[in-house]
């Protein structure tokens, strides 16, 4: 096929993400019914490390699309490196594939968790953690797919339109 050879690289796929979290539902419930015994509790704190990875990153998109929309990419004075803003997707393109599989996973927990709360103490308590860390997935997802967004290039202008003034 000589002439449309495919992207190395392009945009993460939500119906790919949505597939591998369904998968790590599975997978975490098959786990879980089978080794809840043997499972440390699950506090608020174990989900957390997932947000606090989200949070910058969401404020680093928001940084990004600052930069990228006021025409700030190119190499010196307070410009944004171009190397910085594709290392920037491979961020994303990782993150949201974790935040999937974390989702997921801690999906899968809860569908075992949520029905024996209120037979099982311990699945009562473990539940508000593995709320926290399905929300913190979900959350690192979100940033992830927001930062690949924001690391777009600005549409050209039409043709006969001025450039932006530098």
């Amino acid at each position: 096929r000589r002439g449309r050879e495919a992207p190395l690289m392009g945009p993460t796929r939500l119906r790919y993400l949505a597939a591998a979290a369904v998968a790590a539902a599975v997978v975490g419930y098959i786990t879980v019914l089978l080794l809840y015994r043997w499972f440390p509790p699950i506090t608020v704190l174990s989900g957390i490390s997932l947000l606090i990875l989200a949070l910058p990153e969401a404020g680093w998109a928001f940084y990004v699309r600052a930069k990228i929309n006021n025409g700030e990419i190119g190499i010196g004075g307070g410009r944004l490196d171009p190397l910085w803003v594709a290392r920037s997707v491979y961020i994303a393109k990782a993150s949201a594939w974790v935040g999937a599989l974390m989702f997921g996973w801690w999906a899968g927990t809860l569908c075992y968790l949520l029905p024996l709360r209120d037979t099982l103490r311990v699945a009562a308590a473990d539940t508000p953690g593995a709320v926290v860390a399905a929300l913190s997935g979900l959350a690192l997802g979100a940033a992830a797919l927001w930062l690949q967004h924001c690391c777009k290039s600005p549409p050209e202008p039409p043709d006969g339109a001025d450039p932006a003034p530098e």
